[in-house]
């Protein structure tokens, strides 16, 4: 897998949109100006945040085919690579590159919200958006990546975050927490045209690296998870996804899913709609799992498109 187009990183390549898709409506309410730029943080620490080493209660291995390896830029792997397993990102299939240095987290502040992509920072440092269906887990991942509880405030109610929120990491690139979709029940007189800007800013960001896509893993795929997952293929977005809560083990008996099988019906139809396999990462906010994966993703895609 090669990626050709810089300085994005083009390695999803759209087949067949779904017949009635139709996620971003047209706009129907006004921008509504954020007003209380309160609710979050600025955390400052004076040692890294570093990438952790210690042991976490077994997971599921997961046997991966080469032809499904997400493969960075410059990065060779054979099928009779005797070591290629042990190069492979644990709870995902993205194989590790010279790239990936650099993870750590030193300092982590709320700069600002918008809700026009032209008034989003504009000092040119790379950054990767999180987003995903109301609920989904955003705020905690967003928490667990820079080890602090508060840096994005979670709530109880989805459909909380209205704006394009950045989150500047070690004054040197940023974490931006989009608003949530799918929350029908969101107050009509707060709701912004979500969809609108949401999409004008994965299309206009030159800075964007890569979105990262959640995904609830303890239930079973959402039509409106691959509705997004397409849109964002379709328009040759960048794309990781994170399957959240995979903590959450419901008993077969029960008549739930194991993540590991919402995880490959997800695979299963997406698949449908992409020549290439999409980059993802397990996780869960609970145990950490995944923290340290993304990091790492996070930085070999950063640094090559720095280099780039």
């Amino acid at each position: 897998m090669v990626l050709t187009q810089l300085p994005r990183f083009h390695y999803l390549f759209f087949k067949n949109p779904p017949t009635s898709f139709n996620f971003f409506p047209k706009p129907r309410l006004p921008i509504i100006k954020p007003t209380s730029p309160t609710l979050f943080s600025t955390v400052s620490t004076t040692e890294p945040i570093p990438i952790t080493d210690f042991s976490l209660p077994e997971e599921p291995k997961l046997e991966i085919s080469l032809d499904k390896l997400f493969v960075p830029p410059e990065t060779e792997v054979a099928c009779d690579d005797p070591v290629l397993s042990t190069r492979i990102l644990k709870g995902s299939n993205i194989v590790l590159s010279k790239y990936a240095r650099d993870a750590q987290v030193i300092q982590a502040e709320f700069v600002k919200s918008s809700v026009r992509t032209e008034d989003c920072p504009s000092d040119g440092l790379p950054e990767f958006a999180l987003v995903g269906r109301s609920n989904v887990g955003k705020s905690s991942l967003l928490n667990s990546l820079v080890r602090r509880k508060r840096l994005a405030l979670t709530s109880k109610k989805p459909g909380k975050t209205q704006c394009i929120n950045h989150f500047r990491i070690n004054d040197s690139w940023y974490l931006v927490d989009l608003p949530g979709y799918g929350y029908a029940s969101a107050p009509q007189e707060l709701r912004t045209d979500w969809g609108k800007f949401t999409r004008d800013y994965f299309i206009n960001r030159s800075m964007l690296v890569s979105v990262f896509l959640l995904i609830d893993a303890s239930i079973p795929v959402k039509k409106i998870d691959l509705e997004y997952a397409s849109w964002l293929g379709q328009n040759q977005i960048p794309m990781t996804l994170i399957f959240t809560k995979c903590d959450k083990r419901k008993k077969k008996k029960n008549g739930g899913k194991r993540p590991e099988e919402n995880i490959s019906d997800f695979q299963e139809l997406i698949c449908g709609f992409f020549q290439s396999v999409p980059p993802w990462i397990m996780t869960s906010s609970v145990t950490n799992q995944g923290r340290d994966e993304i990091l790492l993703h996070m930085a070999q895609l950063r640094n090559y498109w720095l280099k780039h």
